[in-house]
């Protein structure tokens, strides 16, 4: 837990999980939403909630293994997904705040990289990750959602 007087970063149980759709909305892709329900269930993702007043604002994730090397080498690189903040909160750093928190957290466990995957048309969210370290691109390439990078940041 992390607090400052204004907000906590907690990390998320899996009975709490649900409440997460205060942020965003889970019916609207049921099968990645069980997905990550049940890496979190399994140990293979750890979510962090950015929480003000009681109430989920944020969130962040990070995935151990994953079947993709550019994502995850076990031991060595962990893989930073599903950053979100609400509607009506963006844009007041509570990102960034997320983004700062992971990282600290995957150093104490010892990773010495971290990648995230970004689409190419999502500028802002690019500029906050490349603000934050994430410079390396390893990989460019388009999939059904579209184009996108991803990109890698040492630790």
């Amino acid at each position: 837990m992390y607090w400052n007087g204004a907000y906590e970063i907690i990390r998320l149980k899996p009975e709490d999980y649900r409440k997460c759709t205060n942020i965003w909305d889970m019916e609207k892709d049921p099968e990645r939403t069980k997905r990550w329900y049940d890496q979190l269930v399994s140990g293979n993702r750890v979510t962090f909630v950015y929480t003000g007043n009681g109430e989920f604002i944020g969130e962040g994730s990070l995935v151990f293994e994953i079947n993709d090397p550019d994502y995850t080498i076990p031991g060595r690189r962990i893989y930073l997904s599903r950053l979100i903040v609400k509607n009506g909160h963006r844009g007041r750093g509570i990102g960034g705040i997320i983004v700062d928190y992971l990282v600290d957290y995957a150093k104490r466990l010892g990773y010495r990289e971290m990648s995230i995957g970004v689409d190419i048309d999502n500028v802002v969210a690019r500029h906050l990750y490349e603000k934050k370290g994430f410079t390396d691109v390893i990989f460019e390439g388009e999939d059904e959602a579209g184009r996108y990078v991803k990109l890698l940041k040492k630790l």
